[in-house]
């Protein structure tokens, strides 16, 4: 009997000592600044940095190959810590906010044939350049929303896609999967948008939208800092606006394409119900 105990305690003793030799030899030492990066990362895993999560992000910063500015989602606060963290200098970047470049709604847009195929504005887009005659409408089949990890996005009861202003964080994946890049990132700030995406000329764009841009360069004349034209479209300068000429030259445009949102939660594509 004593025997036996000896024997098994000493078995015993040498299997602690090989597991503490094992755990010692094969252990992985952690960076702890890779812990305190993953408390201040949004945790979000969206990939909007261009990494394929957040552990990979944070791996990133550590070594070096990563810029510290990418976590939109965590915006201005996050940035700061991560500064912290890594003890290096950081510059706030700009907040933003997605805006949808469109008001073509069902009314307003003729439609080129009807689509009854996957519902996805990618697969939509590989048919004939897509349902709507407008060659830079909103789709409205909300490929945007499906991939938006903020629920920032819906379709609204136009068939277009819409921002919820107070949910976007600016991260640009809905930028991303747009196959005619309706949507766009703007200053988070900034209250005038011109809602359309054609650069056709006006003729062209009467003959499949009530609400595009006709190039009618109003709103340069109205407010010549505040806008410029690229191609027949008008383009809002963003940094250079001013409120009083901004609002006359809302007031000018024929279309009405030109729209200052008021700043409700659901905005960025519309109702005149909606904007000022």
């Amino acid at each position: 009997m004593i025997a036996a105990t000896v024997v098994l305690g000493g078995l015993g003793c040498l299997a602690a000592l090989l597991l503490a030799t094992a755990s010692r030899r094969f252990s992985v030492r952690t960076d702890p600044r890779h812990t305190a990066l993953l408390e201040v990362l949004a945790g979000s895993n969206c990939g909007a940095c261009g990494y394929p999560g957040c552990d990979a992000y944070a791996r990133a910063l550590l070594a070096g190959t990563a810029a510290p500015d990418l976590c939109r989602p965590g915006g201005t606060e996050t940035l700061v810590r991560i500064g912290a963290i890594l003890n290096i200098a950081t510059t706030p970047r700009q907040s933003q906010v997605a805006v949808v470049r469109c008001q073509g709604g069902r009314q307003q847009a003729r439609p080129k044939y009807d689509y009854r195929g996957l519902h996805d504005c990618r697969a939509a887009q590989k048919l004939a350049q897509g349902p709507k005659l407008c060659p830079a409408g909103c789709l409205g089949l909300g490929s945007c929303v499906e991939i938006c990890p903020f629920d920032a996005l819906f379709i609204d009861d136009r068939g277009l896609a819409a921002v919820d202003r107070g949910r976007c964080t600016g991260c640009g994946l809905c930028v991303s999967v747009c196959p005619r890049q309706v949507l766009t990132l703007a200053p988070a700030e900034a209250t005038v948008h011109v809602l359309c995406n054609s650069h056709d000329p006006g003729g062209k764009v009467k003959t499949y939208c009530e609400a595009g841009c006709i190039g009618c360069r109003l709103c340069l004349k109205t407010a010549p800092g505040c806008f410029m034209m690229e191609d027949f479209l008008a383009v809002v300068r963003y940094g250079n606006e001013d409120a009083v000429t901004l609002a006359a030259a809302v007031r000018r445009c024929p279309t009405h394409c030109i729209r200052e949102i008021a700043g409700t939660p659901a905005a960025g594509n519309v109702s005149p119900e909606q904007v000022l």
